[in-house]
């Protein structure tokens, strides 16, 4: 499909994008802004709704055809709270309707835990940075990750791991750290990725510069030597939305 006619068709979706953020976290523009610039959209094509929040009933789903679950600065599906029980069942809803749902970090641990799967908290499994993942024998051959490489680079960021996948899915990528870094579910409209492919180099620099902690929390480096030595380019994700558009629509 030419650039021009894929921008158009996109641009005629309407996209939802799902957060579970604090009303002072600097990342709920700057996400919005990553999907929409990674896709390629115009501004008023993508909504956000957080679920910490906001109550987001199937009525409200229905009027999107593309759901994007981003991440999440606070909170923890492992360690929980209040807002479990509406993303458990968004979650589900997502999943029973077929809805065509791209879900990454905190959204692939929420749609892993809702169906079956389980998450905990663990740092010494805990991921920052540019990461290698390997494809599994099923994710190379996935209409979607076939064109990435054998193993390639993604942007990643999490405490929270994926132990145990969901309910009839499919693992397509691991890292050496963990078995379940993506998935799909077998016959639906449904990605999830542990990593960013939102994120290009300079938004996981932006990142961690806005949460130095989060660095000396998870590597026990400094914030320099992260940005120097941790960081790099992940070109081959940065297609995996569009391509998940391509196929789905």
């Amino acid at each position: 499909m030419r650039d021009s006619t894929l921008f158009k068709m996109k641009n005629k979706l309407n996209f939802l994008l799902i957060q579970a953020r604090k009303l002072d976290d600097p990342m709920i523009q700057n996400e919005l802004e990553c999907f929409k610039r990674i896709i390629n959209l115009k501004s008023k094509k993508i909504k956000i709704l957080d679920v910490t929040r906001e109550t987001i009933t199937p009525k409200i789903i229905k009027k999107f055809d593309v759901i994007l679950v981003g991440g999440s600065g606070d909170y923890s599906i492992a360690k929980g709270g209040s807002f479990m029980n509406q993303t458990l069942n968004l979650m589900k809803f997502l999943y029973e309707e077929s809805k065509p749902t791209f879900a990454s970090c905190w959204g692939f641990q929420a749609m892993a835990k809702a169906m079956g799967g389980e998450v905990i908290n663990d740092l010494k499994l805990a991921e920052l940075g540019t990461i290698k993942l390997t494809l599994t024998k099923e994710g190379k051959n996935d209409p979607i990750f076939k064109n990435l490489s054998n193993s390639f680079f993604c942007q990643m960021g999490h405490e929270d791991i994926v132990i145990k996948k969901p309910i009839n899915s499919t693992i397509l990528a691991s890292s050496k750290k963990i078995k379940i870094e993506a998935f799909c579910f077998n016959n639906k409209p449904i990605y999830c990725t542990q990593f960013h492919p939102e994120l290009a180099l300079e938004d996981l620099k932006y990142r961690m510069q806005t949460y130095p902690n989060y660095v000396k929390k998870i590597l026990g480096i400094s914030q320099k030597e992260f940005l120097e030595t941790r960081c790099f380019e992940a070109k081959e994700t940065e297609n995996l939305l569009n391509q998940f558009i391509q196929i789905y629509f």
